[in-house]
């Protein structure tokens, strides 16, 4: 075991006041654990929060291009570090390393990005319709936020929450998945040594009690959630009925459209990549492959084939195509929906159970999955299953692909592969998912633009790209009238002006 983590709060590491602890486990070895961490109280929770509200009145003045330069230098040493972050989240979740890689990226990208964004949050100036008189708008922040993260990205997603929020003056309360604890030591770490000043971002570990205490702490006010559906609701009802600023990533259902006209070995590509990567566990993954009638006997016994090559194994090695799901429970869960799946009269073409033999046996690997036969109303092709396991639902032409697409209750990531461009604007005007792909998987979202999806997925907000921006702070209008003599803007019209 690496070591007995702590929380940290007001600039120091801490002991929890509570007792509790639970030691995170390698899911690819579960013989490894990784760390022990605390399973933190409420007060620890006030703790953390005190501290956040406090920080707040000093963070908050100081200039938007000085709170960027800390971020930029966080940048710079997880740049440095990358190789020893990208093997911490490959060993406590599971990912293989090149995957890891990638994660690690997109925090260092998402980091310096907003810290560019430090020196130009821009407002809007513009004219009066009263002379002598100047209008303008600029961005404050909120308060103390809370960052409730998951762990499938657990150094890219904090990144899209805290960043954003550091750069526009917000302070913040980070609870880090429990499944997690080692990247969110890291990374606080990190902004420690940036030069943060205490308070500003606090980190308590935890569970269930922890976050629950941190969503209904009236000092907090905006919470920033990604994770389930279930709990995203419940989040959001508390803070709807407090009046409390809510942002809400949650699941998606997300769908490859693949027409006749296709590029197999293209569309066979981004199927893999999307449906397999990180073994299926990510919101964006391709969990329906909706197929055109003429293409759909080669795609899918294609589909098949790569999928049976895929090699499971400990994602630091090399030769590892596919890592283990996060836990027993997501284990469980992919297992129950093979006997769904089943009792709804799919057929598994290939996996279907838990991987074992070739030393997967100490590990939560699941086979990776298809299903055919499959229907758009079927459980397995409503319900996010969070595994890797994708199914083949067939279809006649462009329009129903389209409405079988938007037929479930996410909105996330959806992708068409064909080589008619009209087709492709058709549907990338019609498919009702928060991101679009033409000619490429559901998954690769870059950080200057904003990622986020329609219906059960969010609640309109984006995370990544200016729109992050508008996540963590609000407008304040600011009228200068410097005409000497009170102006009643619509009741002080000039002689002569109509209307």
């Amino acid at each position: 075991m690496r070591e007995a983590f702590a929380n940290y709060i007001n600039g120091h590491w801490v002991e929890p006041k509570t007792d509790n602890r639970h030691q995170r486990e390698n899911p690819g070895n579960t013989d490894e654990i990784v760390c022990s961490f605390p399973d933190s109280g409420a007060q620890d929770v006030a703790d953390a929060v005190e501290a956040a509200a406090e920080a707040f009145e000093s963070w908050r003045f100081v200039p938007a291009p000085r709170r960027a330069e800390v971020l930029f230098r966080a940048a710079e040493i997880m740049a440095a570090r990358k190789e020893d972050l990208a093997r911490d989240v490959t060993t406590e979740m599971g990912k293989v390393l090149k995957e890891a890689r990638g994660d690690v990226q997109e925090g260092i990208d998402m980091t310096y990005y907003v810290a560019g964004e430090g020196r130009r949050m821009w407002g809007q100036t513009t004219p009066s319709e009263l002379p002598d008189k100047f209008n303008m708008s600029v961005r404050q922040p909120h308060g103390v936020v809370a960052a409730i993260t998951p762990w499938n990205f657990p150094i890219a997603i904090p990144c899209w929450k805290l960043m954003p929020a550091l750069v526009t003056g917000n302070t913040v309360v980070f609870k880090p998945s429990p499944f997690s604890p080692l990247s969110a030591h890291n990374l606080v770490g990190i902004l420690e040594e940036a030069g943060l000043p205490p308070g500003v971002v606090n980190l308590v570990f935890g569970g269930n009690e922890a976050g629950a205490a941190l969503v209904e702490d009236p000092r907090v006010v905006m919470v920033s959630f990604t994770g389930s559906l279930e709990v995203g609701r419940e989040i959001g009802t508390y803070c709807g009925r407090n009046n409390k600023r809510v942002h809400l990533e949650m699941g998606g259902k997300n769908a490859i459209l693949i027409l006749d006209d296709a590029d197999l070995e293209l569309a066979v590509e981004g199927a893999v990549w999307s449906a397999f990567g990180t073994s299926g566990q990510r919101c964006t993954a391709a969990s329906r492959m909706i197929v055109q009638s003429g293409i759909a006997p080669a795609f899918t016994d294609e589909l098949v084939r790569r999928a049976q090559a895929l090699r499971l194994g400990d994602g630091l090695d090399a030769t590892t195509d596919m890592g283990p799901v996060v836990n027993m429970q997501a284990l469980g869960k992919i297992g129950r929906y093979m006997e769904i799946g089943s009792d709804e009269g799919a057929a598994i073409a290939c996996g279907g159970m838990r991987a074992s033999g070739d030393g997967l046996d100490n590990g939560y690997f699941f086979q990776p999955t298809v299903f055919t036969n499959v229907r758009p109303a079927m459980r397995i092709a409503q319900d996010e299953i969070f595994g890797p396991v994708t199914d083949i639902i067939r279809c006649g032409d462009l329009e129903q692909a389209i409405a079988i697409n938007n037929g479930v209750q996410y909105g996330l990531s959806s992708a068409i592969y064909t080589r008619d461009i009209s087709k492709a604007f058709k549907a990338m005007e019609r498919m009702t998912t928060g991101i679009v792909y033409i000619n490429a998987g559901t998954i690769g979202a870059e950080v200057h633009l904003p990622f986020g999806g329609t219906r059960g997925t969010g609640n309109g907000h984006r995370e990544a790209g200016q729109a992050a921006l508008d996540s963590y702070s609000e407008w304040k209008t600011v009228y200068i009238d410097y005409s000497g003599r009170l102006q009643k803007a619509q009741i002080d019209r000039l002689e002569g002006d109509r209307g």
